[in-house]
């Protein structure tokens, strides 16, 4: 038989993200298991003061990304996951997938939820995907879920 204590759901917080957390909600109550729902503050982004050879990168304070983030993710929260009783949430400032990946480790997780954004073509080689290498790297099995296709009904 399956045991499922612990369910990851990773959220980049997202509208795009919500198609997963359908599922994960759906088998943390079915299994009573805790889920824990993290989201991953990429701090390798840089912004550009100016384009061109003058241009310089600026890097936002690491102390305001978490903070700004805390806040959206208390807010969703309180909007998509009140309603469950067995909660963990974190934010986690790193690379997206080796942080969702080393979280699952850590925490002996059982199943990892989490949406894919459904990039292809250059899209996809050139920013890469998260779920995919999520996949190919997780310590348990991953259930990805793709916006647009087969919608979730509850029973």
């Amino acid at each position: 038989m399956i045991k499922l204590a612990k369910i990851l759901y990773p959220t980049d917080l997202s509208d795009l993200s919500l198609v997963a957390l359908k599922y994960a909600k759906s088998f943390a109550k079915q299994y009573n298991a805790q889920l824990h729902c993290i989201s991953v503050v990429d701090e390798g982004y840089q912004y550009w003061l100016a384009l061109g050879p003058d241009g310089v990168p600026m890097t936002i304070d690491v102390d305001q990304l978490i903070s700004s983030h805390q806040k959206k993710m208390d807010e969703f929260v309180s909007e998509h996951l009140a309603d469950v009783d067995k909660l963990v949430t974190k934010i986690i400032v790193g690379k997206p997938f080796v942080e969702i990946v080393r979280y699952a480790r850590e925490q002996a997780i059982d199943m990892i939820v989490l949406a894919t954004h459904g990039r292809s073509g250059l899209s996809h080689i050139l920013l890469g995907s998260v779920a995919e290498r999520v996949v190919r790297k997780a310590p348990c099995p991953v259930l990805t879920c793709r916006p647009g296709e087969h919608e979730f009904i509850m029973p």
